[in-house]
C-alpha cells in the first residue's frame, strides 16, 4: 500500500482543487508521489475545482428543513439553473439543511469534502450561500415556507411567532416569500434612510401649496405610506397578501412576529 498520511491528502487537495476522494486515489495509483498524483488528477480532469472557484454562481437551490424545535435553511449555489434543479444538488442542499436543523450550522465543516466532490461531478462552481438556523424560544413556534420551482426551492422563508400557532406562522412566511420585506418593524428601517424621505416628502408637500400649517401631519401621512410600499418594506406595514385591506399586524392580532429570515434565489 502507498505510504501517505491524511495530511498529504489534504495538501494535495488544497493544491490541484480535486475531491478528497479523487486526492486520495491519485496517491494511491502513484504511490504517495505528490506530483505524479497531481499529473494523474490533471490528466483526468479532476483538479479544476479551483479554476472553477471564481466563476459566478448566481443560480443555486434553497432547502429548508425542521427538527424538533428548529428550523434550517440553507442556500447552495452553482452557475446554471441546468445544475440547480439537478437530482444531485437538489439532494444536497436537502441533506445539508436537515444536518443544520438537527445539529447546528458548524456541522457543516463535515460536509465541505462532499460539496467539493459534487463541484468535480457537475462541473461548476458549487458553493455553500446563507445558511440560517432558528431554535423556538420558550413558548414560540416555528414555520417555513419554501416555493418550489423545477424541482428546487427558490424562495425560502423561516418565521417565529410568539402568541399564536403554526397555521398563522405559515399563513405569514407565505405573505413574507409573495411580499420580501426587508425588516419587521418601521422601527428598524435605517434612520438615515427615513431622514431622507420626510426631507424629500417635505419638499413634494410644500410644492403643492398645501397650508403649512398642515405639513407635517400631511407627511406623516406619505411616510406611512413609503413603509408600506418602499422596497424591501417592513412586514408589520405591509398590506397582507391574502386581504390587502388588512395590514399583516392586524391579521396577527395579539401574536407577534419575533423573527424572520428569507432567502430567494437570485434575489
Amino acid at each position: 500500500m502507498a505510504d501517505f498520511t491524511a495530511q498529504d491528502v489534504k495538501r494535495l487537495r488544497d493544491h490541484t482543487g480535486a475531491g478528497m476522494m479523487d486526492a486520495k486515489k491519485a496517491l494511491v495509483e502513484n504511490d504517495g508521489d505528490f506530483e505524479a498524483a497531481g499529473k494523474w488528477l490533471r490528466e483526468r480532469g479532476l483538479g479544476k475545482a479551483a479554476e472553477r472557484s471564481g466563476r459566478e454562481n448566481s443560480e443555486g437551490a434553497v432547502a429548508v428543513a425542521r427538527d424538533a424545535n428548529a428550523a434550517a435553511m440553507v442556500e447552495l449555489r452553482c452557475e446554471t439553473d441546468f445544475v440547480a434543479k439537478s437530482p444531485q444538488f437538489v439532494q444536497m442542499a436537502n441533506e445539508l439543511a436537515e444536518l443544520v436543523a438537527k445539529s447546528g450550522e458548524a456541522a457543516l465543516a463535515d460536509r465541505q469534502s462532499s460539496i467539493d466532490d459534487l463541484k468535480l461531478t457537475l462541473k461548476e462552481n458549487i458553493a455553500l450561500g446563507q445558511v440560517v438556523r432558528f431554535e423556538a424560544a420558550e413558548g414560540a413556534v416555528l414555520d417555513t415556507y419554501n416555493h418550489v420551482q423545477n424541482g428546487r426551492g427558490v424562495n425560502g422563508v423561516l418565521v417565529e411567532l410568539q402568541g399564536g400557532d403554526e397555521a398563522l406562522a405559515h399563513d405569514i412566511a407565505v405573505h413574507i416569500a409573495f411580499a420580501k420585506p426587508g425588516t419587521l418593524r418601521r422601527e428598524d428601517v435605517a434612520p438615515e434612510l427615513v431622514e431622507d424621505e420626510r426631507e424629500s416628502l417635505l419638499k413634494e408637500t410644500a410644492n403643492e401649496g398645501k397650508p403649512e400649517a398642515a405639513w407635517p401631519k400631511i407627511v406623516e401621512g406619505k411616510l406611512g405610506g413609503w413603509f408600506k410600499r418602499q422596497p424591501g418594506g417592513s412586514l408589520l406595514e405591509q398590506p397582507y397578501a391574502k386581504d390587502d385591506k388588512q395590514s399583516v399586524k392586524q391579521v396577527l392580532g395579539k401574536a407577534s412576529v419575533t423573527r424572520f429570515a428569507q432567502v430567494v434565489i437570485g434575489g
